[in-house]
């Protein structure tokens, strides 16, 4: 399989960089936070307000969707952008993470991994091949590699019989994936758990092979962040300079802001959408609890000086009451208030880079973070 470089990198700042990848469905700029569509939809949210947030890539869940509604019938329907409505870039995950995290009775062997629908109890089978199959039948412009994923903490033994189990997969997802069409991009994924030694090998490993590009897995799945992001030290300067590094399943907006100064240009992470349920509103005073009877009289608004209308217009006063009262408005405005501020850091940082000014940029950013909330009135 040929592999042409879609990522075209702009500028940088220290380890941090700023870039463009291209898709067929569209243009990404780098760095990138992807809003989680799990089952082909963001909870809570329109499309519209994904993207009128700035997102320019959402994800999808090949696990969910193979189960339900099948990705043989969203591949008769259109694929996934017609069959949601997302015109955008759409990036799907192997599907391995979510058969850890949801399949109690699972069983892994060189073939493939072997588990029980959380849905229906039904017997299923993926291996590398069918993850691939899936992710092209759905039609993604980034495919990942099939993998393993373990959880931290994990005692060595395990964590290399996982890393070298993904890398010989990582070869038969790359093989499997040789028919696709131009411009659809497959990544590897280096895994190695909290063993440097483990990431270089895998990451020299996926290298070898080759891949349009690399993501750092089995992170933010137990361990400290200070963990987290001394792994992505370890593994971000292993890979190409020329191609994308995407950290899944990452995270809170210091983890974001950390890690693009370590050098990753991609995220995801379905804490925006999560958290706005749950009543936590994510702004530039860092995370706030509606729930908090502070707000219960507040007329202010969560940032008056915010671009994002719900943040701006809508008191905390009526925020609270519609958290507190179960509305289901509360979470579809904390929701996008939390993804358009996501989408706001990261256009943050892309400026910050693209003007040699990031380090600033940091600074000012955890400060006001450190600051906290404005005082109640």
């Amino acid at each position: 399989m040929s592999l042409p470089n879609h990522f075209e990198l702009l500028a940088t700042d220290g380890a941090a960089r700023t870039g463009r990848l291209t898709t067929p469905h569209g243009v990404v700029q780098t760095p990138a936070f992807m809003p989680v569509g799990t089952a082909g939809a963001m909870k809570g949210m329109h499309w519209r307000e994904i993207r009128d947030a700035g997102a320019d890539i959402v994800l999808g869940n090949t696990y969910h969707l193979m189960l339900r509604p099948g990705a043989e019938r969203i591949a008769v329907l259109g694929g996934l952008q017609t069959f949601t409505g997302w015109n955008g870039p759409m990036l799907t995950d192997s599907g391995g993470f979510q058969v850890m995290s949801l399949s109690d009775l699972r069983k892994v062997s060189e073939k493939a991994v072997t588990f029980r629908s959380h849905i229906d109890g039904a017997k299923v089978e993926l291996s590398p091949e069918r993850s691939i199959e899936v992710q092209r039948l759905l039609g993604a412009d980034i495919a990942m590699q099939m993998d393993e994923c373990v959880r931290l903490p994990a005692g060595r033994d395990d964590i290399e019989r996982a890393m070298r189990l993904s890398l010989r997969w990582a070869e038969r997802s790359k093989r499997a994936f040789e028919t696709a069409p131009d411009g659809y991009m497959l990544f590897g994924i280096v895994q190695g758990g909290d063993i440097p030694e483990m990431r270089h090998t895998n990451a020299r490993g996926l290298v070898e092979i080759g891949f349009h590009g690399y993501a750092i897995g089995g992170l933010a799945v137990g361990e400290p962040q200070a963990v987290m992001l001394s792994m992505v030290e370890e593994t971000a300067p292993a890979l190409p300079v020329d191609r994308p590094r995407y950290l899944m399943g990452v995270g809170t907006p210091e983890d974001l802001l950390e890690s693009v100064a370590r050098g990753i240009d991609m995220f995801d992470c379905v804490m925006p959408t999560r958290n706005g349920r749950h009543g936590m509103a994510f702004t530039r005073f860092g995370q706030i609890n509606l729930r908090n009877a502070r707000h219960a009289n507040d007329p202010r608004p969560l940032d008056e000086e915010s671009e994002w209308p719900a943040t701006r217009d809508y008191s905390r006063a009526y925020l609270q009451h519609l958290v507190r009262s179960g509305e289901t408005l509360g979470a579809m405005l904390l929701s996008e208030i939390n993804v358009a501020y996501y989408q706001h850091l990261m256009r943050g940082m892309r400026e910050a880079i693209s003007q040699g000014a990031f380090a600033s940029f940091r600074e000012r950013t955890r400060a006001d973070w450190t600051k906290g909330d404005i005082p109640p009135r």
